[in-house]
């Protein structure tokens, strides 16, 4: 069954944590490490609350629209946190835009592409795990 109330509560949790871990983060923990290793903390930090959020959402929408229940989870949680994490750095920090996109850049060893993978990855996975058990 797809429940659009439920993805959007679950993404607001999300973002919630993201945007608190971001601030964490940018204040106290990088005060004591590396711009990499900061990076990689806000990565690593949310990555288990996103894999948890996926699995509420993929027990809560078991049925035969898993597939488009857990879509709809991976198109709109890896965009609008995108968004609402830009709109944190701009708020926050008067950040520009190019210097935002510059956390997509992998080459350059930023892992925030890996948290979005993540996020689109992770609905669609969990769903398909639920889907089989049932």
């Amino acid at each position: 069954m797809i429940r659009p109330g439920l993805t959007f509560l679950l993404w607001l949790a999300i973002a919630a944590f993201v945007v608190l871990n971001d601030f964490v983060g940018d204040t106290w923990i990088a005060a004591a490490l590396s711009v990499r290793a900061v990076e990689w903390y806000k990565v690593l930090v949310p990555a288990p609350y996103a894999v948890m959020m996926a699995v509420i959402h993929a027990r809560r929408t078991m049925g035969p629209n898993w597939f488009e229940a857990g879509l709809l989870a991976a198109l709109l949680w890896p965009v609008s946190t995108v968004l609402v994490d830009f709109l944190y750095a701009r708020v926050t920090f008067d950040e520009e835009p190019a210097v935002f996109l510059d956390r997509f850049a992998f080459w350059w060893g930023a892992p925030y592409l890996l948290l979005e993978l993540l996020l689109f990855a992770a609905p669609l996975i969990a769903g398909k795990l639920f889907a089989r058990q049932r």
